[in-house]
């Protein structure tokens, strides 16, 4: 898995051999993550843990326990309360961290509101992970797609050095525009999975990212209100700064990436990246690691001769306006595939990708599809399959096209061979 340059080596494997690299270390995503939080000079750390995020406050503990990492570690009994140690640090000046998982996000939820309308720079790790009921550990984005209107910038992370190098970025971005950033990478496909992953020299971090100079902060010899009762008068426009603040980030996060390309030799395009699109009729677009398994899908299908391509999405908010709409003048066909369903309408990334599309002068058709929820596997079949179905449609046949359902005669042909194992067992 991994991001591909224009030469179609990964982005990783040129990131080993830069000159900014200090070693490379094969780890999980989760430790990827806190190798971040180190290089990144972090201030305060609230942790609690959750499968599959126990990895990353687990690491990082080891490391301010060594004292590699000159942080406040504060063990919360929540995630709620993890949130709020982020806020009150964050509101100090401080830089914040923290990490969760699935149902630990949502019981975020009303302090996730608090840091956005705040402005403040927090950057959090979040290892997708279905919501439950039924219980479950695996990966889908529901999770991080149902905060999706809290104020929150959102990346979506394809492999395990795009995490390290998307965690560094995120600060600079939350910094520059006072919003706070969640990185979300999939349970256990890149959590609990090892690759090589290039760890920046420090000097070259801080290069890159400096202390945090907070432009305002609670400081008894400049004080300041914060969290204060706001009447009719004031409230709208105080959203309508968030908002502004939100759309500059689209263009702070294509100018951090390209400085980071410029020192660290790895670029993730902005907020989409393109791949073999240049000709390409139809284009699938995806996010996080089922881009790696749709690059398989679409160089095989390009060996056989169809003009296929694929928009990776990284950044979900901002939403990439620009970027999307770029891509529908130059092809008659997009396909959106979610890992997250929004029940009663679609799904969300392809929900986003009408609307942004609506008041264009372009109209392309839109297809969206339903794959991978709960951990189910997204193989390159199963992208060769939704590229077969927008082949063979002029039109989807329904908004949401679930992709890799299983019938009622094959659950019933699983729950036979399930009964037959436990009988010969006793």
């Amino acid at each position: 898995m991994g991001v591909k340059g224009k030469n179609g080596t990964s982005a990783e494997a040129a990131g080993l051999l830069h000159p900014s690299t200090d070693k490379v270390l094969v780890i999980e995503g989760t430790h990827s993550a806190s190798y971040a939080v180190k290089l990144a000079h972090v201030n305060v750390i609230a942790a609690y843990p959750i499968t599959p995020q126990t990895g990353v406050v687990e690491k990082l503990s080891e490391i301010v326990s060594d004292g590699e990492l000159n942080a406040k570690f504060i063990k919360v009994e929540s995630e709620h309360s993890a949130m709020a140690c982020c806020i009150g640090a964050s509101i100090t000046g401080a830089r914040a961290f923290t990490a969760t998982s699935s149902q630990g996000l949502a019981l975020m939820h009303e302090l996730l509101h608090w840091a956005g309308g705040s402005r403040l720079p927090i950057v959090m790790v979040n290892v997708n992970r279905a919501m439950a009921p039924p219980w479950s550990i695996y990966v889908d984005h529901n999770d991080s797609l149902s905060q999706r209107d809290t104020g929150w910038i959102q990346f979506y992370a394809e492999s395990n050095q795009e995490v390290l190098d998307t965690v560094l970025q995120a600060y600079k971005i939350a910094e520059t525009v006072s919003l706070p950033v969640m990185i979300n990478l999939d349970a256990f496909v890149l959590s609990h999975t090892s690759e090589p992953v290039a760890i920046p020299r420090q000097e070259v971090v801080d290069a890159f990212l400096p202390a945090r100079k907070a432009s305002f902060k609670l400081d008894t010899n400049d004080p300041r209100a914060f969290g204060a009762m706001i009447g009719p008068d004031g409230y709208m426009e105080m959203r309508y700064k968030l908002d502004s603040a939100m759309n500059d980030a689209r263009t702070v996060i294509r100018e951090v990436d390209t400085e980071y390309s410029r020192l660290f030799g790895r670029n993730y395009g902005g907020l989409v990246e393109e791949y073999r699109t240049e000709d390409a009729e139809i284009v699938l677009a995806t996010s996080a690691t089922a881009v790696s398994i749709a690059r398989i899908a679409v160089d095989e299908l390009r060996v056989l001769g169809f003009p296929v391509g694929l928009a990776k999405i990284r950044a979900f908010r901002p939403f990439p306006l620009d970027e999307m709409q770029s891509l529908a003048h130059r092809v008659g066909k997009i396909g959106v595939l979610d890992r997250n369903f929004s029940f009663g309408a679609s799904g969300i990334i392809y929900q986003e990708t009408k609307a942004s599309l609506y008041n264009s002068n372009v109209h392309p058709r839109l297809f969206g599809f339903i794959a991978g929820l709960g951990g189910r596997d997204i193989t390159p079949d199963t992208i060769k399959e939704i590229f077969s179905y927008m082949m063979n449609h002029d039109a989807p046949e329904t908004e949401a096209v679930w992709i890799g359902l299983k019938t009622e005669k094959t659950i019933a042909e699983q729950n036979a061979l399930t009964l037959s194992n436990d009988t010969g067992r006793k």
